[in-house]
């Protein structure tokens, strides 16, 4: 499966404001509602709740992609975020504060590099991953002429 790459960096934006509102108010509920939004996308990335919102939203508006990315690296940096939301949830119902406050932040942090800078750190290290089996896949593949 084939993605337009910039559903997932509208997704990260999204995800860069909630996780930022999570950290400010200090909300398991933000981090519960962010893992569930990891996990459904993880498991289909044309699903996810902030996808469709983009197809649904800016898609339309906007000229046909010039390049897609694969579907593998995103679902597992959806994987990788939702590991951190989990760690967070751990840290906020265990009253480990610290602990929230990191795995939140760290993942904030990967979400503004996607958002901001088109720098998915999630799917380089598993594009990183493959290479290093010795199987490596493309990070983009042109679309063709429109």
């Amino acid at each position: 499966m084939l993605l337009d790459p910039r559903g997932p960096r509208f997704a990260a934006a999204v995800t860069t404001v909630v996780l930022a509102a999570a950290l400010i108010a200090g909300s398991l509920a933000l981090v519960l509602t962010q893992a569930v939004v990891f996990a459904v996308t993880a498991a289909s990335p044309r699903l996810g709740p902030y996808t469709l919102a983009y197809r649904a939203l800016v898609a339309p508006r906007l000229d046909p992609p010039a390049e897609r990315e694969p579907a593998a690296p995103v679902r597992f940096a959806q994987l990788v975020g939702l590991a951190f939301m989990l760690l967070a949830a751990v840290g906020h119902l265990a009253g480990l504060p610290a602990l929230a406050l990191t795995a939140t932040a760290a993942a904030l942090a990967a979400a503004f590099l996607n958002a901001a800078f088109d720098f998915c750190l999630g799917c380089e290290a598993y594009l990183a991953l493959r290479r290093l089996t010795g199987r490596p896949v493309p990070a983009r593949v042109p679309t063709g002429p429109a």
